[in-house]
């Protein structure tokens, strides 16, 4: 077997570059007998393969050739059949089950156990090795941790290994020195016996001729160690000398560390006390600012301003650890605590009496600006006590409970101011609205409060009857020389427009500047919006104001903005009842000045927005937008509910309704008030509104007519209607223009259908038979054959109707026409025209009717088209 191998290895593996480290004769089970050789091999170079090699012998000649080759990473199971008892018979599974028969037992559990070996050491595979003695196994597991994946195994494993090119040019070498060794082996030994006698009778005499020196060198040693006793006694004595000066030296840097630490302390002790005395030492001129200084002149304002200052400063240093504890620092917190007190006392009464001297001051000017719509100007007051605004601000930061007190006396002082301007403000507008005081007292006014008396059902009442003692008024003042009674409406509203601007334009820069100066003089942040009424805030009648948190900034600005909202509004408290008793004023005077109050006040409240969200004028004319939106509201409401309410005499004729005219009035206005108006959109919804009732009031006044027919009261209204709508070009009353015209057109058409009548009654009832007989199916020119409808009785029928008859008829029809339609519109020669046109046309039908029934007879009507255009025209020209 071993001579198999080296064969193998020399023809089969060596070539490619492979080691044989197993073989094992074998057979298929089962079959005939051919032997094979199964052999495990390992490649050379790495990384290293292991192949199990099926090999065979050839059948031309005595040598072997390689058949089938496995990689043994495919290798699932190794089965031996039978761990217990020997059994040649083992199997392999790769791809499908091998079963082999091996020579021998001994062979197959070397092979396998090679198997197993290559395994641990290359491939680290879980191979399941079935029915395998555990004692197989173990016996091929190295005792050496390390050596299953060592060379221990291969050198175990390969019983063959060859030379390497250094080892056969070595051999080679000792050859050629000694050629003689190939022909005689033993003379070669001999001569190498006698060369190694040589060398060790050398190395014998080298040692004896070595001894004498190696006594000298004890020598030497024993000298050498005496002196290094000496030695060791010197340095024992030196130590013992250094211990003392240790001792020494350590006493000295001791006492070093000692005065470092002093001179340390000394430095801190040092800086401690220049950071006190600079950060907690105020100048003796500060001092003597805040207990004397004059707070009434520019100079003296700026020197405590600054010892302001300067204290806060002192008072708000940081001071370091442990020095609260310090008696000095004590002392010198207090007094700086008595300092700030005593300032802020006094600087808190100063204020008072300056807010107190404004309210006089501003009192004697109340006079000369009672009888002009002007409000007094502020600005010198707040100018002055703008110059306290960086003491305020330290005010705020030192001593809220008197900054709080400040405000609340600017707050009650400064309302009471304002209140008495602004109701003498507007009482000059009230009485300029309505023109003298005796006049006034119609409107509810007595007396210089100008408050409206009266209840709110009277209001409401002379609101709902407004529009129709406008009218009333109208026609009584007709004859009052040159100027008609519109003149004087369009008069009184000019009048009343100007005075409304005139009032809101004096509040809005009054607001605006008070309100800067509250956020400027008490240090309030102001810009964000304004979302509260005045009915949020009534508790500021009490005067209490709420301390801003300091939990964060956007907070604290909040907070802020607040305490703005509730001055301005306990500070105006009175505009805004104010400016709803002038609304129910105006709308008293006359309903439709709402249009004007809501055109004016919409201005402003998006004039007021743009310069400032957050104004308190912005939020109070915000919320009096809203009563005179109601007002406006209520204006279109009553004129609704009076179309509904309307009643016709049942007498006379109706004409031109009395809603029809008032929406054409209040179109007009309207269109002119609102021109390039912000609120357009609400006057559209209005027009809405307005129109479709204005359309089902007259069909319902139309239906409800006896004296006037239904067609004639819908054909003059709707075509005033038309007319009104096309000259005031209203965008979003396009739809309704074009349904009136058509209502307009339908009823016209209707009234002079049923107005015309049948004015040829015999000869269209002839006619109706003589279509009849054409619908049942008789040609038309066979009609003239039938007994009824022959030429003998159409020239009986058209006798009946000659032309002074027609004219006759016509004439009557025209008076007829004549009583029915009002003046004020001016439909008749319209109407007359439509129905000459219908009349022609019933004249054309009847003449294509005996044209095609009876051709060639000859027979034609009385009268002709030119006829009857000249019994129109002359009718017409009669009357």
């Amino acid at each position: 077997m071993t001579a198999i191998k080296h064969a193998l290895q020399r023809d089969i593996f060596t070539p490619n570059d492979e080691r044989l480290l197993s073989i094992v004769n074998v057979c298929k089970a089962g079959k005939k007998k051919r032997n094979c050789f199964l052999c495990a091999t390992v490649t050379t170079e790495r990384p290293v393969q292991v192949n199990v090699v099926k090999v065979k012998k050839s059948d031309k000649g005595d040598f072997y050739k390689r058949q089938t080759a496995w990689a043994l990473r495919d290798l699932a199971v190794v089965d031996a059949k039978d761990a217990v008892k020997e059994n040649p018979e083992f199997d392999l599974h790769f791809d499908k089950v091998y079963k082999w028969v091996a020579s021998s037992t001994a062979e197959k559990n070397t092979f396998i156990s090679c198997i197993w070996k290559l395994n641990q050491r290359y491939l680290r595979k879980k191979i399941d090795f079935i029915n395998v003695s555990a004692q197989l196994l173990e016996e091929s597991v190295p005792s050496g941790e390390n050596q299953s994946v060592t060379g221990g195994d291969e050198e175990a494993v390969d019983e063959y290994q060859e030379l390497n090119a250094r080892e056969e040019q070595d051999i080679e070498i000792m050859m050629e020195g000694c050629e003689y060794a190939i022909s005689n082996a033993e003379a070669f030994a001999e001569k190498l016996s006698r060369e190694l006698q040589v060398l060790d009778g050398a190395n014998i005499q080298s040692i004896m001729a070595s001894e004498k020196q190696v006594n000298i060198l004890m020598t030497l040693l024993d000298e050498a160690l005496k002196e290094v006793d000496q030695i060791e006694l010197k340095l024992s004595s030196y130590e013992e000398m250094l211990q003392s000066v240790k001792e020494q030296m350590d006493q000295i840097s001791e006492s070093n560390h000692l005065i470092h630490l002093s001179n340390t302390n000394n430095v801190k002790l040092l800086s401690e006390i220049e950071f006190l005395v600079n950060h907690m030492d105020l100048a003796k001129g500060h001092i003597k600012a805040l207990q004397e200084g004059d707070l009434a002149s520019s100079r003296g304002i700026e020197a405590c301003t600054n010892a302001a200052d300067a204290l806060l400063q002192c008072m708000n240093v940081a001071l370091r650890p442990g020095h609260d504890m310090l008696y000095a620092v004590k002392q010198q917190k207090q007094r700086f605590s008595d300092l700030r007190e005593q300032f802020a006392r006094r600087l808190a009464s100063h204020l008072n009496n300056v807010f107190v001297q404004q309210g006089h001051d501003q009192s004697s000017t109340l006079a000369q600006h009672s009888i002009e719509l002007t409000l007094p100007n502020h600005h010198p007051f707040h100018r002055d006590l703008l110059r306290y605004a960086k003491l305020m601000e330290w005010l705020k930061s030192t001593d809220y409970g008197k900054y709080e007190g400040l405000t609340k006396n600017y707050m009650d002082y400064l309302s009471r101011l304002y209140e008495r301007e602004i109701k003498d403000f507007f009482e000059v507008a009230k009485i300029k609205m309505t023109g003298t005081t005796k006049e006034g007292k119609k409107f509810g006014l007595h007396g210089s409060s100008g408050k409206l008396t009266g209840s709110t059902s009277s209001l409401n009442k002379l609101s709902v009857q407004s529009s129709g003692n406008r009218r009333s008024q109208s026609s009584s003042l007709l004859d009052m020389g040159n100027m008609s009674a519109s003149d004087l409406d369009v008069a009184d509203r000019t009048k009343f427009d100007k005075i409304f601007e005139q009032v809101l334009s004096e509040l809005e820069p009054l607001c605006l500047a008070e309100q800067d100066f509250i956020s400027k003089f008490f240090k309030l942040q102001q810009h964000q919006s304004m979302g509260t009424t005045m009915n949020e805030v009534e508790e500021m009648d009490g005067g209490t104001l709420s301390r801003p948190h300091n939990s964060g900034v956007p907070q604290a600005i909040s907070s802020e903005k607040d305490m703005i909202r509730q001055m301005m509004i306990k500070i105006f408290r009175s505009i805004e009842p104010e400016l709803n008793n002038l609304i129910a004023l105006g709308d008293k005077i006359d309903s439709f000045n709402s249009l004007y109050m809501l055109v004016k006040m919409s201005h402003h409240v998006w004039t007021a927005q743009n310069v400032d969200p957050a104004s308190f004028l912005s939020t109070t004319l915000g919320n009096v937008l809203v009563t005179v939106k109601r007002n406006f509201d209520k204006c279109i409401s009553n004129q609704i509910k009076q179309m509904e309410e309307v009643k016709i005499s049942k007498k006379s004729k109706v004409g031109i309704l009395t809603f029809v005219a008032e929406f054409e009035e209040f179109a007009a206005l309207a269109e002119s008030i609102f021109k390039n108006a912000e609120r357009r959109g609400d006057l559209d919804k209005a027009y809405i509104k307005l129109i479709r009732s204005v359309f089902i009031n007259v069909e319902k006044v139309a239906n409800e007519s006896q004296k006037t027919p239904r067609d004639v009261v819908m054909m003059e209204n709707f075509h005033h209607i038309f007319a009104t709508l096309s000259r005031l070009k209203i965008s979003c009353l396009e739809a309704e223009k074009k349904e009136a015209k058509q209502k307009y057109t339908d009823h016209l058409q209707s009234y002079v259908i049923y107005s015309l009548g049948q004015p040829l009654e015999k000869l269209n009832h002839f006619f109706e038979g003589v279509e009849a007989r054409v619908a049942q199916g008789i040609r038309e020119e066979e009609v003239s054959y039938q007994l009824a409808f022959n030429k003998q009785e159409l020239r009986k029928v058209i006798k009946e109707y000659p032309g002074k008859e027609v004219k006759k008829g016509l004439d009557n029809l025209y008076k007829k026409v004549d009583k029915h339609l009002c003046e004020e519109e001016n439909l008749l020669q319209v109407v007359w025209h439509s129905m000459q046109d219908e009349f022609i046309r019933q004249y054309k039908h009847f003449e294509g009717l005996i044209a095609r029934c009876y051709p060639g007879s000859g027979v034609t009507m009385e009268f002709t088209i030119q006829d009857i255009l000249d019994y129109c025209s002359s009718i017409a020209q009669s009357h």
